[in-house]
């Protein structure tokens, strides 16, 4: 068994070091497209079924959104920093601390999560009207919020094993993890809301089950695969110098789905004067662009291990190389998207709340200002991605609160004031646009310093 173990590993070594990117790349992030794209669809399915209630109840997953973004970061920020650091010490031929890395990633999600549902569910009411919920929505954002923090432990262990199966080269096994947690959830959706009549707190218990079968089958895979790294409790041997590299590498991603979570709770707060159906609208809107970015971050999560594994074996060369392979292919992904997203934008809104006119008149016009620049996020999820495999973690970490953060909050605070709701509508379009500008001098910058650490080595 151990024979088998090592041996993989070496194939797997050979194979990132090797194999033709155009082929390599694309390999590895099918399975991460497939469960990114799964896992956004469950996440729509909960809108899209909670819709059919009223315009209060849409809102209210809105609303809830901006804590899962934030819950998601911390997870995201360990099982990234866990990830990063577990591809480079497997492209050093260093598996045992690789196999350290894997099991404080996934006890310190579990633990960290199980502290979160605690604190949520303690302070449950005051903290849905600190995410920007009305007096209508409120009943509503606690049915839900309620089962979702249940379920938070196994939904961040579940994404901290997943990042960590991607950097190993193992995104099959992520992905069908995730996937069947999604296609779970899918399913139970419509069964706990309508079949048995339990509402909008229907939803949010499907979620919840389905985010702990996915931790179910996630684990049994990372323990029973040879060729991923088993976690064992032995293993957990967490320090202070561990947590500094898994801060160091994981901050970018806090930043990036932090952020997130952050600009949501101020959408929601800056739509309130114009009422239930503009904070629905919204929240419609966002989970559809999320949809979208979804497909080219599942391509990204391909393109980190090659990263990884390269940047740790200091072929920078082969780094560059799969970077902009991955840019070129990530933007014509999102150009598609974009296109059915302009064209279909009523058709799609009308979809998910087709009995409020008002929804669908404010989520069509944004959803069609949006799908302007979701093109340019190819660059800015990229540029995030690359900087924080390869370890400049402080330009990873501007990248990842641009969008949503840097250029998007200012815009947010002025706009509204001077156009009213188009203001809000707009924010997001500019900010992708000035971000995109921004990371990309910041990516080229990397890139040239890059070349010149392999011009001294000659």
């Amino acid at each position: 068994m151990i024979r088998e173990a090592v041996d993989s590993q070496e194939a797997r070594y050979r194979q990132m070091m090797e194999e033709p990117l155009s082929t390599l790349i694309p390999r590895l992030a099918v399975p991460s497209i497939i469960s990114m794209l799964i896992t956004a669809v469950y996440n729509m399915a909960d809108t899209f079924f909670v819709s059919r209630i009223d315009t209060s109840a849409s809102a209210a997953v809105g609303i809830i959104f901006s804590m899962q973004a934030i819950v998601q970061s911390i997870a995201f920020m360990i099982g990234m920093g866990c990830g990063n650091e577990i591809s480079r010490r497997l492209g050093r031929k260093d598996e045992e601390e690789a196999e350290r890395y894997t099991a404080i990633g996934y006890f310190t999600e579990l633990l960290t999560g199980g502290a979160l549902c605690v604190l949520g569910l303690l302070f449950l009411r005051p903290l849905v009207f600190l995410l920007g919920s009305t007096e209508t929505i409120a009943p509503y954002a606690m049915a839900y919020a309620r089962y979702i923090l249940i379920g938070t432990p196994f939904l961040m262990c579940s994404l901290g094993m997943n990042n960590m199966l991607r950097f190993q080269g193992n995104a099959f096994y992520s992905m069908i993890g995730i996937s069947s947690g999604g296609i779970l959830n899918m399913l139970l959706d419509p069964l706990f809301i309508y079949r048995f009549h339990l509402g909008i707190s229907g939803a949010a218990i499907a979620t919840a089950l389905s985010q702990f079968i996915a931790f179910l089958i996630l684990s049994g895979q990372c323990n029973f695969m040879p060729v991923c790294i088993s976690i064992r409790l032995k293993n957990f041997k967490p320090s202070l110098s561990r947590y500094r590299t898994i801060l160091r590498f994981g901050i970018p991603s806090l930043a990036r789905q932090g952020i997130a979570g952050v600009s949501t709770i101020v959408l929601n707060f800056s739509a309130k004067p114009y009422g239930d159906a503009a904070i629905a609208a919204i929240a419609i809107v966002m989970r559809i662009v999320v949809f979208m970015n979804s497909a080219i971050i599942g391509f990204g999560q391909g393109f980190q291990p090659v990263c990884g594994f390269n940047y740790g074996a200091k072929n920078y060369r082969r780094v560059e190389d799969a970077y902009d392979f991955s840019l070129k292919v990530c933007f014509c992904i999102l150009l598609v998207f974009s296109a059915a997203a302009f064209l279909f934008a009523r058709p799609i809104l009308s979809a998910f709340r087709r009995e409020d006119a008002e929804v669908i008149r404010i989520g069509s016009l944004g959803l069609r200002l949006m799908a302007l620049s979701t093109p340019l996020a190819a660059q800015i999820t990229m540029a995030n991605m690359f900087s924080q495999t390869t370890g400049y973690n402080a330009r990873a970490t501007v990248i990842a609160l641009l969008r949503q953060g840097i250029c998007l909050l200012p815009f947010l605070l002025l706009l509204p004031p001077l156009f009213g709701l188009l203001g809000i509508l707009i924010s997001q379009p500019l900010s992708d646009l000035l971000s995109a500008v921004i990371s990309f001098f910041i990516t080229r910058s990397i890139m040239r310093e890059l070349r010149g650490e392999k011009e001294m080595k000659r």
